[in-house]
């Protein structure tokens, strides 16, 4: 059986919006929802293209906000997979805001994300390998299993405090 292989820049996505007032706080700044909203539409583009299947979120590393993003910039987030394991693949998520009248751009946040392809009935489904190309590609798919074993640790972490507080009502 020959594995199937896509590369990362297949699953290439870039998306720019404009910074409305609605999609602020009471800074003028994009409310971190938002830009968390986006950054998981991306992503999981990313996954269905890469795939040709659905795909659920898994995991999202954390999101850095790095600098912050104004009313009136624009937002440009650019997305691709950079890992595949299975049925699982990591997408690298890079977010700039741009000041649209002079031109200065600002990376405001990073994350990786987690995605899994699912078949129609919701099952974990095989996704084709991704070969990377580029230096920056490399360097990411490289480093992709180090990042792997730290959500690992953070999973395990979090199924115990799960159990730990339960599903009773709050507190009691």
């Amino acid at each position: 059986m020959q594995v199937e292989i896509k590369f990362c820049r297949h699953s290439f996505v870039v998306k720019t919006s404009i910074v409305l007032p609605s999609d602020t706080n009471n800074y003028g700044t994009l409310f971190g929802g938002r830009l968390m909203s986006y950054i998981d539409d991306v992503a999981a583009i990313a996954a269905i293209r890469h795939a040709r299947t659905p795909v659920v979120t898994a995991s999202t590393d954390s999101v850095d906000f790095l600098h912050p993003i104004y009313e009136g910039n624009s937002v440009c987030l650019e997305a691709f997979v950079t890992y595949t394991g299975r049925t699982s693949m990591e997408v690298f998520v890079k977010v700039i805001s741009e000041d649209l009248l002079n031109g200065n751009r600002n990376l405001c946040a990073m994350s990786f994300l987690t995605m899994v392809a699912v078949d129609k009935h919701n099952k974990p489904t095989p996704v084709p390998q991704v070969v990377p190309e580029s230096e920056t590609e490399k360097m990411l798919h490289d480093s992709a299993l180090k990042r792997a074993a730290i959500r690992k640790k953070r999973k395990e972490e979090a199924a115990g405090m799960a159990a730990a507080f339960g599903t009773d009502y709050p507190w009691c």
